[in-house]
């Protein structure tokens, strides 16, 4: 039976039960009512009528008068219309006879004797119509409690009817809904064993089967599922432990997870009892740990003693993020996600480490070995020009001219390189003095300013007066703002302005150099710092060794300062940076 059924039958019962009551109620009082007309309708009539003869009698003598006797004999058949109880019609014979003889008998004797039959003739009717009131009377009574009785015989049934219908029918709908929900519970708590059972032929017994048919599903497919993910995490733990770089994971609660052979060794710990413990523990005990979770420096290469010699890793630092599955607020409109934890990877670099430190020795030694034969090409250029030698025709000048300028810009790149071997071997040495930043921006126009006057490019500088002293060194500096009014100069159509600004800003000195030539595309600007790397040129001006702006970038973070380059196609480009101020 369905559950709509069931409810419509359940509702009828109780529409039953309420109207049966009603009517039962409704009948007694009916009974009751008819009694009690009765008693009104039929007797107090004829008392009334008695009690009228009466007034008549008692107020007149024999032989009545003509309206006396009119009155009386009205009464008298109201009377004889009401005769309605046993006896009643009897007396009434009488009180008829006794009128008739007392109107007839003249005779004073007679008269008392008929005056006192008609009074007891009527005292007959009276007494038989108050018999007739109180057992009627009693009969009503009987009839009210007989009516109260079944009443609330009625009423008490009803009553227990309904109190068992209220306590036992919502039990039918929430009984198989409290068991759902505790079924509900339970799978959600992964107990796929759990089932539902209802014999009723109802919406719940197939609701119930189609729930243990979803959790025969669910538990097919958690043990697939399962199987799946520890194959998945054997094979996973395989390719880790295989690994040539050491790997670390952490959970978002800050407890190792993993980590592989490699890791173990090169930290000194047992990895089959560090997994599941607290990294801020372990690091109070081993340094190298440390490190690599909480690094006290940007560099990420670390210098570590592994296989009996001193290797080089580069740390990398991933943070696991994953869909956030927990229950949300209801306001919650869309998906959010959380961290899962962490994995540091120690990528062993030993090889190219040493490749770049053979490169860098290389490049020194080369780069040595060339600036004593390049000065003495340049002192041999310096005796060419001297008359005293002899004299030149037109195209020898020419020829010693191109000889000159590309033996300077060897040499210039010859020095660039033993600098840039300096910062690569850590052997970079700054001589720090207290000087002012307009000594250093003039040392620097004053070595381009014969650059400037071949192209007609005025050199405009915005100084402001009373600048606070730097601590720097003053050669590599000014070899900086060299190095930028230079690529301005270089990069800038002839008859233009180059800018130099130089500004206090917060604890810092600024200084910049500004162009209006071409400009530098976005997409390059990232890179200009990098060391050989060349901005695309047209082909119009030669392009240097890729390396004055990287040894730029080396000499100011050197001396605790920041440099940078702010351009755009078409509006030329402005190079910068800063240094501390002197306290």
């Amino acid at each position: 039976m369905k559950i709509k059924t069931k409810l419509r039958l359940g509702f009828g019962f109780l529409f039953i039960l309420v109207l049966s009551f009603g009517l039962i109620a409704l009948f007694f009082l009916n009974e009751l009512s008819d009694k009690s007309k009765v008693i009104l309708k039929d007797n107090y009539k004829s008392l009334k009528y008695v009690a009228g003869m009466r007034r008549v009698i008692d107020e007149n003598k024999f032989p009545l008068g003509g309206p006396q006797r009119q009155v009386f004999l009205t009464h008298l058949k109201n009377e004889s219309l009401n005769i309605t109880e046993p006896g009643e019609k009897a007396a009434f014979q009488k009180l008829e006879q006794a009128f008739k003889l007392l109107n007839a008998n003249n005779n004073f004797a007679a008269k008392e004797n008929n005056v006192k039959d008609l009074y007891a003739a009527l005292h007959n009717i009276e007494q038989v119509n108050m018999d007739a009131i109180y057992a009627k009377n009693e009969l009503a009574n009987a009839a009210s409690s007989k009516a109260n009785i079944y009443i609330m015989i009625a009423a008490t049934l009803s009553f227990i009817i309904l109190f068992t219908f209220i306590v036992n029918f919502p039990g039918f709908v929430a009984n198989p809904l409290a068991e759902f929900s505790a079924a509900i519970k339970q799978i959600s708590r992964k107990n796929y064993k759990q089932r539902l059972h209802f014999e009723n032929d109802d919406e719940f017994t197939e609701l119930a089967d189609s729930f243990n048919g979803m959790v025969v599903k669910l538990n097919e497919w958690e043990n697939s599922n399962l199987s799946k993910i520890k194959s998945e995490k054997s094979r996973i733990e395989a390719i880790i432990a295989q690994m040539q770089d050491a790997i670390i994971g952490l959970n978002e609660k800050g407890e190792v997870l993993f980590l592989n052979h490699l890791a173990a060794k090169l930290l000194s710990l047992d990895e089959d009892k560090i997994v599941g413990q607290n990294v801020a523990q372990l690091m109070q005990k081993n340094e190298l740990l440390k490190r690599i979770i909480k690094p006290e420096t940007a560099d990420n290469t670390l210098k570590i003693y592994a296989d009996e010699k001193e290797s080089y890793f580069l740390l990398e630092n991933r943070e696991i993020v994953i869909p956030n599955f927990e229950e949300q607020s209801e306001k919650t409109l869309i998906a959010s996600s959380k961290s899962a934890g962490s994995v540091y990877t120690l990528k062993n670099i030993t090889q190219f480490k040493e490749l770049d430190e053979a490169k860098t020795n290389f490049i020194a030694t080369v780069s040595h070995e060339l600036k004593t034969p390049l000065s003495s090409i340049k002192m041999s250029l310096k005796l060419l020009n001297d008359e005293r030698v002899g004299a030149m025709n037109e195209e020898q000048h020419e020829l010693l001219t191109h000889i000159k300028e590309d033996s300077d810009r060897l040499l210039k790149i010859t020095s660039e390189l033993l600098d840039l071997s300096q910062v690569e071997t850590g052997n970079l040495k700054l001589n720090f003095a207290i000087t002012k930043p307009e000594d250093i921006v003039q040392y620097a126009i004053d070595a381009v300013k014969f650059q400037a006057e071949q192209k007609s490019i005025q050199l405009e500088l915005n100084c402001d007066q009373n600048l606070p002293q730097v601590n720097a060194d003053i050669q590599k500096t000014a070899w900086v703002m060299v190095n930028f009014l230079s690529n301005a100069l270089r990069y800038s159509a002839a008859k233009s302005k180059v800018i130099i600004d130089v500004f206090q800003k917060d604890k810092f000195i600024q200084f910049s150099v500004q162009d209006f030539g071409k400009g530098i595309d976005e997409k390059y600007q990232k890179r200009l710092f990098d060391r050989y790397f060349q901005v695309p040129t047209d082909g119009q001006n030669k392009s240097g060794s890729g390396l004055g702006l990287a040894i730029s970038k080396d000499f100011i973070e050197a001396e605790q300062g920041k440099i940078w380059v702010i351009s755009a196609i078409g509006e030329g480009s402005r190079f910068c940076f800063t240094l501390p101020v002197v306290d």
